[in-house]
């Protein structure tokens, strides 16, 4: 019988060129009370320079990975954030940008045109009240008015409304999204990760049981993980180990059989992949119409 480890390497070593997550800063506008990596306006851009994320990004397209997803924080409020998006879209590679679109720049309009580029974002209520509690800052009106930018550009768009209590309006805040022209829109719920955890350690038994299967995150400081959300399971650095090391080595096969191991059997064997009809467990979201946004 093939072990969960046998399966996680496996699955590893088939599933390397997918994509991956670029989270290239922790600093942020807002402080929302679930971010999972508690982003805000106190974070920092960490210790990767525009070389170091150039890098990643040659090696990426040299192994074999087709898509980029740029994350935070509020990833263009890095200052290489334009010239790291043009390298990769020049690069062949896939990009989506992981916006809170509380501030768009003209520079930043004018790259979210570019072709192989989406866009996403997260939207929490139709009120505004209910959106600002989670944001912890009045931001309801700017990112409302930017999908609606968005859309009238005929830039690729996709929302998730992240559900954090019985009272906010996910339904309604959905029926408003898809009538202002979103084309994707997912509900999603809020991870117990970062400030999502109200305080408890992370814990694995929380993941999707699907992270690091043609997956993986880069963090502000070079460490890569099998997802996002697991950020505390570094398997290398990049600045330290080739990037396609990292991604099929025995630190990560060895992650993601602790990770198959936390969530308990089905968690691999069931082979689901990662779609928007059949899973609702594998956040933030992948380019295109996979998988559901970033909480």
């Amino acid at each position: 019988m093939t072990t969960l480890v046998q399966a996680a390497a496996a699955e590893t070593q088939l599933a390397v060129p997918e994509l991956l997550w670029l989270d290239l800063t922790r600093k942020c506008q807002l402080q929302c009370v679930q971010c999972y990596n508690a982003s805000g306006p106190e974070g920092s851009h960490g210790t990767m320079s525009r070389e170091d994320w150039t890098s990643v990004l040659e090696q990426a397209a040299t192994c074999g990975v087709r898509r980029i997803q740029y994350i935070g924080g509020e990833p263009t409020m890095h200052p290489d954030f334009p010239d790291l998006v043009n390298r990769a879209l020049n690069l062949g590679l896939n990009v989506e940008v992981y916006s809170n679109l509380v501030h768009v720049s003209a520079e930043c309009w004018e790259l979210f045109q570019r072709d192989g580029l989406t866009l996403a974002t997260s939207y929490y209520s139709d009120d505004p009240a209910q959106h600002n509690a989670m944001t912890g800052r009045p931001s309801h009106a700017r990112t409302r008015a930017n999908i609606v930018a968005a859309v009238q550009r005929g830039i690729p768009v996709r929302v998730g409304v992240i559900a954090g209590s019985e009272a906010q309006r996910v339904n309604e805040a959905r029926q408003e999204l898809e009538a202002l022209g979103v084309a994707h829109v997912r509900v999603d719920h809020v991870r117990p990760f970062g400030r999502g955890a109200n305080g408890q350690a992370p814990d694995a038994s929380n993941l999707c049981g699907r992270c690091g299967s043609g997956r993986a995150a880069i963090s502000p400081t070079g460490d890569v993980s099998p997802c996002v959300f697991s950020g505390w399971l570094s398997v290398g650095n990049v600045k330290e180990t080739p990037l396609a090391d990292i991604l099929s080595g025995p630190v990560m096969v060895g992650a993601n059989a602790s990770i198959r191991n936390a969530r308990g059997p089905g968690s691999l064997e069931n082979g689901k992949a990662c779609t928007p009809d059949t899973d609702d467990e594998c956040s933030p979201g992948t380019p295109g119409s996979e998988c559901t946004p970033k909480n």
